[in-house]
């Protein structure tokens, strides 16, 4: 996949010009954010084991259904318009991360005002949250996990000589997303990639997904033991980095998949499997962690199993590398099996 993607930007010297530009700028970006992390964090293992944390939420925040579907949907809508759009993906993180910025800078002012005074509410809506974001996540892999089999057995169907239905794939595609379905007249009205910009600011009034609740969470609790907000700031700005990178790669490839799909739709439902396979794992993968976290906790369970899982749901920084881990496993996995089933003549 990774090969014709780069004989599809082969073809055109300024759309790769345009692309390597792209990833220079966010590579720098996330250069930025980590030589902040590590100059305000380098006498603390526990706060850069949370910075890790951040990030990798940040990276699986991008595989999240609404992020997908919107991407997808603009990339496919301006490619038919005979345009190249290689920042769709960073427009709309950008956009996205502004909201979460804003918010945390707002929770960081509020609870520093009341440093202290509300502990017990404080563990009541820590409990609420992680309930609800669990929830979020089972709902939205179960969803996926119906749109992933879906697209399987489109993908079997051309596979065994069938007819490619164009139609019903495009529909099964947009289920994909809460957001997306409602915000969907708005994709109409975007006709050039930094369009994204508002339409991901409108998805980060959601705060529906795990990652943020989870981020938010992190600066609450770091704000009621008085660390500084620009400081603070770090954790956002890594979830951004995390996302904005994710996010506009994911729009590069589904640039790359939709320029050579044209001609052999297999392409396309196996890039359209592979991403939202992850999707289904990480999310059942933290989701389960939050869960099993917190009934061992609230229960004072004991024992193998109850250990290992309250030593990732302690150690932040071992679920990050665990997801980043899954992020690279999945996609070298997806490459193998592409080539060596050879579904590249199909």
């Amino acid at each position: 996949m990774i090969a014709h993607l780069r004989t599809f930007l082969g073809s055109d010297a300024g759309l790769k010009k345009r692309v390597m530009g792209v990833l220079g700028l966010l590579i720098a970006f996330n250069v930025v954010a980590w030589t902040w992390t590590l100059i305000v964090f380098h006498g603390s293992p526990v706060l850069l084991g949370t910075a890790v944390l951040a990030y990798s939420f940040g990276m699986r925040h991008a595989f999240d259904a609404d992020h997908i579907a919107a991407i997808d949907n603009v990339t496919r809508k301006l490619m038919q318009q005979n345009m190249r759009p290689v920042t769709t993906g960073l427009f709309f993180s950008l956009g996205h991360s502004l909201v979460l910025v804003i918010a945390t800078t707002a929770i960081c002012v509020t609870l520093s005002s009341i440093n202290g005074r509300f502990s017990s509410f404080n563990d009541s809506a820590g409990i609420f949250g992680t309930i609800i974001s669990a929830s979020f996540l089972f709902i939205m892999a179960v969803i996926n996990i119906v749109i992933a089999r879906s697209a399987y057995a489109s993908f079997k169907h051309v596979r065994n000589g069938g007819v490619y239905d164009e139609d019903e794939m495009e529909l099964l595609l947009n289920k994909r997303g809460f957001l997306s379905r409602i915000f969907r007249p708005l994709f109409r009205l975007v006709t050039k990639s930094w369009h994204l910009f508002p339409v991901g600011f409108l998805f980060g009034f959601g705060f529906d997904t795990a990652t943020e609740v989870s981020l938010l969470g992190i600066a609450a609790a770091e704000a009621t033991k008085g660390m500084p907000i620009w400081v603070i700031l770090v954790f956002p700005v890594l979830f951004a980095a995390g996302m904005s990178l994710m996010d506009t790669t994911d729009g590069i490839l589904m640039l790359g998949a939709y320029g050579w799909a044209f001609m052999k739709p297999i392409r396309k439902l196996y890039y359209n499997i592979t991403v939202t396979s992850v999707s289904v794992v990480v999310a059942l993968l933290i989701g389960g962690i939050e869960t099993v976290g917190l009934v061992s906790e609230e229960f004072h369970l004991k024992g193998y199993l109850w250990d290992r899982i309250n030593f990732l749901d302690d150690h932040s920084g071992a679920i990050g590398v665990l997801i980043i881990g899954i992020f690279i496993a999945s996609w070298i996995v997806s490459v193998t099996i592409y080539r060596m089933n050879d579904y590249e003549k199909l």
